[in-house]
């Protein structure tokens, strides 16, 4: 039974009351905790949850200080690149969330809120606003392009930024130095309301990228999988991310009776093949979650007495 839905116009809505949904539901969104400068020197730190990286060659960054929905007053930030086109886009961890999100208080245009939340000022080498010293990663940018989105309550403004020198932290880099890890930046993400989230512990997982290889599909899955009322959307989408060639032979198949796990479930439920069929497909599904493909392929296709060779 397919779940009910509440449809939204938002030409029918008022900012205010659209505002909480998009946020809401387009989550989680990382954060650009953007330094700027203004002509006559004042010194601006505030955080934008409309953030994303949009290319690497060139390596831009865009960000966007959305018009108050409140009263269609325009940020700081966007009024300093405007004079001065440079900014400094740092990535916040968990333990700089707190002051982080005081840094979002809207102070008098002037006050600088590195002082008023507590962060350390470094001077960038390639631009004029200065760094946070506690942020984990930092991109000193140019400002290419600021692209107003409307002029009304909520309108978003698309600062656009080439960066021109990055600095990441020596202790959240892979053992190889060839990128991140996730395990130790620590990043938080924005949510709805008040909510955050951290990406970090159980909650980082990886899922394997379908273009370094061509999986059958989900199409192609024997229908005793895809009709399942044991397997997850997630668990078929496992199963299909798997190259024809890769697939397991009926000898491999019929060999891995053997294995312990599976020939415990056989012999155990060897009188009862409905039962047998669900435990089998339960194991294949446990192998699946600690990522052994083939090993579940295998516990699967054993499942039925035939298989898509």
């Amino acid at each position: 039974m397919l779940p009910s839905f509440r449809t939204l116009d938002p030409a029918l809505l008022k900012p205010s009351e659209l505002h909480p949904f998009l946020v809401g539901a387009v989550a989680p969104r990382p954060v650009a905790f953007a330094s700027t400068i203004s002509a006559d020197g004042q010194v601006n730190l505030s955080p934008y949850s409309f953030f994303n990286c949009f290319g690497s060659n060139p390596p831009i960054l865009v960000f966007s200080p959305a018009n108050r929905v409140r009263d269609n007053s325009q940020k700081h930030t966007l009024q300093n690149v405007r004079e001065v086109p440079e900014v400094v886009i740092h990535i916040c961890d968990y333990a700089m969330v707190e002051q982080m999100s005081l840094a979002s208080t809207e102070y008098e245009k002037g006050v600088n809120e590195f002082v008023k939340a507590g962060f350390t000022e470094l001077p960038s080498q390639r631009v004029q606003p200065p760094r946070v010293a506690e942020a984990p990663a930092a991109f000193e940018c140019v400002v290419e392009q600021v692209i107003e989105l409307g002029q009304n309550n909520g309108a978003g403004n698309l600062i656009i930024c080439r960066v021109v020198l990055a600095h990441f932290r020596e202790d959240i880099l892979l053992p190889s130095g060839l990128g991140i890890d996730p395990f130790r930046l620590d990043a938080i993400a924005r949510l709805g309301g008040d909510w955050y989230c951290r990406a970090a512990g159980s909650s980082l997982f990886e899922v394997p990228k379908p273009n370094r290889s061509l999986g059958i599909g989900i199409d192609e899955l024997p229908e005793h999988l895809r009709t399942s009322d044991l397997l997850t959307g997630n668990n078929l989408g496992r199963l299909g991310n798997i190259e024809r060639e890769a697939l397991p032979t009926a000898e491999e198949i019929e060999a891995f009776r053997t294995e312990p796990l599976v020939a415990y479930t056989l012999n155990k439920y060897r009188e009862d093949s409905g039962e047998q069929h669900k435990q089998l497909t339960l194991l294949g599904q446990q192998f699946l979650l600690e990522g052994r493909l083939l090993e579940a392929w295998k516990t699967l296709l054993l499942a039925e007495s035939g298989n898509i060779r």
